[in-house]
């Protein structure tokens, strides 16, 4: 404890550093006033009542700083970004012109962060139509006419563009990812509520139950914490060559493989896929025809959250997005030939075909683990709920993943930072 308050104080102590911390405080509290400026074509009590029983816009809130479950002007937030981030990474394996960008260092991360903004607008156009009709469906909304309806959706885009562009400031000029911090600070900010909410209803018989997914909670986090930090090191060497007329020394090396390579984002796909046909029910549910108005009421009943089928077919979903994103993320051809390009092998193993067939390998072992752990992470709080019967969980599995890894993230970075400092004091 002592360790991180001297820490804390010197963290302060750097003018630099004070002033960016400073300065992304400054962000959020502006972005907190942005989340309480409700659009004025909103019953908010209904809205309320929906996000209750529809754990779709539940994810879409978690991803908009907790703006949209009071519709404010910032309703759909950082999510169309989000999902323009994961489009335009996952293009990149397929886009010969955009992997190429990714090599191109400041300059290949500019470009790609700028197509991410204009691919941001066409589906955030789209998503804030989608809204807008649920919602006159599940009559949170009175219909609008033509004048009204463009300034709904043009207010709900600007404020989505407003919040990428306040993600952006904190990041070139406070500490720390900024639209990560953004989504941790609309998750932390609800926690008090739900925690008060959870402890006025809390019976003496729950309090036992209270007190499990409590400690559970802790172990969880110190879950997350070891998954997120462990590392398989593989060693590399490098043989001494010459090049030119300059002679390089032999090197050693080694080639960290995470246990969780791809963070929360076959959480974000699988939990897309699995809401799906939810959302597909509540809709075809107020349909006229008898015929479609039953098979919204089947997938409804279907994919109920609480229900076994969903929750199983999450976990499946999640699994199987774990190894996919993991080999669009990490080719191991790509990888074993750029080790032996620069003259490096593995101890033991032949450079070429065989060490991609050993980071095959690894990679398979250590992407099983990380794939179940997510699994499991993702269903949590649903077994949760219906063994202890507290359905009001503080943080559900997506959550603790983002508050944990945006906390280490961040810390590593002012860490950083404060060695480099340390560094040019020495100099």
């Amino acid at each position: 404890m002592k360790n991180v308050l001297d820490k804390l104080r010197n963290v302060f102590q750097d003018p630099v550093l004070r002033k960016k911390i400073l300065f992304t405080f400054g962000l959020f509290f502006v972005f907190r006033v942005f989340a309480f400026l409700p659009i004025p074509v909103v019953d908010l009590v209904r809205l309320r009542s929906l996000f209750s029983q529809n754990q779709f816009l539940s994810l879409l809130d978690i991803f908009s700083g907790g703006t949209l479950i009071n519709f404010s002007v910032m309703a759909l937030g950082l999510s169309p970004f989000i999902n323009a981030s994961i489009i335009i990474q996952l293009l990149t394996s397929v886009i010969p012109n955009l992997e190429a960008l990714t090599k191109e260092g400041e300059h290949g991360r500019a470009k790609l962060n700028q197509y991410t903004r204009f691919l941001t607008v066409p589906i955030t156009l789209v998503q804030s139509i989608g809204i807008y009709v649920l919602l006159q469906n599940q009559k949170v909304i009175s219909p609008l006419n033509f004048i009204q309806f463009i300034s709904f959706i043009v207010t709900m885009m600007a404020g989505t563009m407003i919040l990428v562009w306040f993600g952006e400031l904190i990041s070139e000029f406070g500490i720390g990812n900024g639209i990560s911090l953004l989504i941790f600070t609309g998750i932390v900010a609800r926690i008090p509520v739900v925690f008060t909410q959870t402890a006025l209803t809390i019976t003496p018989e729950f309090m036992i139950n209270f007190l499990m997914v409590a400690i559970l909670g802790v172990v969880v986090v110190g879950g997350v914490v070891f998954i997120n930090e462990a590392v398989r090191k593989i060693p590399i060497y490098y043989a001494k060559r010459i090049k030119g007329n300059r002679i390089y020394q032999g090197a050693s090396n080694f080639l960290p493989l995470k246990l969780n390579q791809t963070g929360m984002i076959p959480i974000i796909f699988a939990i897309s896929f699995v809401l799906f046909p939810q959302l597909v029910g509540s809709f075809l549910t107020y349909v006229k025809n008898p015929a479609l108005a039953s098979i919204g009421k089947f997938l409804t009943s279907v994919f109920n959250p609480n229900g076994f089928f969903y929750n199983f077919f999450y976990f499946i979903l999640v699994v199987g997005f774990t190894f996919f994103y993991t080999m669009v993320v990490f080719n191991p051809e790509k990888i074993s030939e750029e080790i032996q390009k620069h003259g490096g092998f593995i101890p033991g193993i032949r450079p070429g075909s065989a060490t991609k067939e050993y980071l095959e390998k690894i990679l398979y072992r250590l992407t099983v683990v990380g794939a179940f752990f997510l699994g499991s992470i993702a269903i949590l709080p649903a077994i949760v709920s219906s063994v202890t019967g507290i359905k009001n969980i503080i943080i559900g599995g997506a959550g603790i993943l983002i508050v944990v890894s945006v906390v280490l993230e961040t810390f590593k970075q002012i860490e950083a930072q404060m060695v480099m400092k340390s560094y040019d004091k020495f100099l």
